[in-house]
């Protein structure tokens, strides 16, 4: 999270659905690295594949440390059926990555493990505030406006 600060309150210039798509990784196992590598190495190939093609609907993600083991990735996506699309398609990164994840976990190897979830948010049911702060989380994928003084959270979620 670097970049410029925008002073006051902002909101997300989101409009309609969201989709926020969570996924990580665990080490179970470090003293086996040429088990775990190739799947924490599988994530930068693909969030650079996505990177290259903005047509393919990935808007904004940020890396997150769990823990000394732990690493996640928040991902926003344009729509559900873009994310669907990108994650069975035979030419890009995904579809071998998880064809060998899946090879190892059924041969028992069991030292790294995988995790990802999934939220298709309806326009209404979500609202955000930034104060004092650079772009962050649904704001760097879908850019920022300004907030009307005086509306409060209720109004924001269409309460």
């Amino acid at each position: 999270m670097g970049g410029d600060i925008h002073p006051g309150r902002f909101t997300a210039d989101a409009d309609g659905d969201v989709v926020i798509f969570l996924i990580g990784l665990r080490i179970h196992h470090f003293w086996a690295v040429h088990r775990w590598l190739p799947v924490f190495l599988a994530m930068p190939r693909m969030l650079k594949e996505l990177g290259r093609d903005p047509a393919a609907g990935l808007l904004h993600h940020r890396l997150v440390a769990g823990s000394f083991r732990a690493f996640e990735v928040v991902q926003y996506w344009d729509s559900k059926e873009k994310l669907l699309a990108y994650a069975v398609a035979p030419d890009r990164a995904h579809r071998p990555a998880w064809a060998e994840f899946n090879r190892r976990a059924r041969k028992g190897e069991g030292h790294v493990g995988i995790w990802h979830e999934t939220y298709v948010v309806p326009a209404g049911s979500y609202e955000t505030i930034y104060g004092d702060m650079p772009v962050h989380g649904l704001g760097a994928a879908y850019g920022v406006r300004s907030l009307r003084d005086g509306v409060q959270a209720p109004e924001r979620l269409g309460v």
